[in-house]
């Protein structure tokens, strides 16, 4: 069973999302890069980013700010977002039962499925962190989507674009395969998602089939 990530491995929204976290939390006076977001808190649920961050500065957000956040980007989802370059040829090869399991709340990974035309690839095969108890880089949702395929852990390979998310992967007794190839990428991308226990790294989606050829001969 093959289990993708959305943001940043199906659809090429991180740099959206963290470009307007990074655009809102400015305005509460709380310098922040775009990059920053990127770097710390790539596959973690919205929603323990911002705690976190609410947390570093000593004080809460605005109460309608987070509202505002996902407002802006669900209308930037709407006209800005593009499936990862490849990604439905890789899809349309693919022979093994598949599900996403993602970090994101179930209004924006829906949209993002839609807009992008990859709905239909998963049914109803679709689960978010929202639906469990700890998101990334706990293993719930992982676990949940195994589950709900009738797959053992053992036999799921995880595609993933966060350190977070391929922690997740291991602690689910999951092996995963990291992904490079959205625009959110930086130079030390792939070291750090190998040092999280990837077992190889790819940069396009063209790969994505030859990589799972040589998994499944493994397996």
């Amino acid at each position: 069973m093959i289990i993708f990530d959305c943001d940043g491995v199906l659809v090429d929204s991180e740099i959206l999302s963290c470009e307007t976290d990074a655009r809102l939390m400015r305005t509460a006076g709380h310098q922040i890069t775009t990059e920053d977001i990127i770097h710390r808190f790539i596959g973690r649920p919205k929603h323990a980013i911002w705690a976190e961050l609410a947390e570093e500065r000593g004080q809460p957000w605005p109460s309608d700010l987070l509202q505002q956040a996902d407002e802006i980007l669900l209308e930037r989802l709407r006209t800005e977002l593009k499936p990862v370059r490849g990604i439905t040829d890789a899809l349309q090869k693919l022979d093994l039962p598949r599900a996403v399991a993602s970090s994101s709340g179930v209004t924006k990974l829906k949209l993002s499925l839609e807009v992008c035309g990859l709905s239909d690839f998963f049914g109803p095969h679709i689960y978010s962190a929202e639906q469990v108890a700890r998101g990334k880089p706990a293993p719930d949702v992982f676990l949940l989507a195994a589950s709900q395929l009738g797959a053992d852990p053992g036999d799921c390979l995880v595609i993933e674009d966060s350190a977070a998310g391929v922690t997740a992967a291991r602690r689910a007794g999951m092996q995963a395969l990291g992904f490079t190839g959205g625009r959110h990428t930086w130079p030390t991308h792939a070291a750090r998602l190998r040092d999280a226990g990837a077992i190889d790294v790819i940069t396009h989606m063209e790969l994505l089939p030859g990589r799972l050829a040589d998994w499944k001969r493994a397996a």
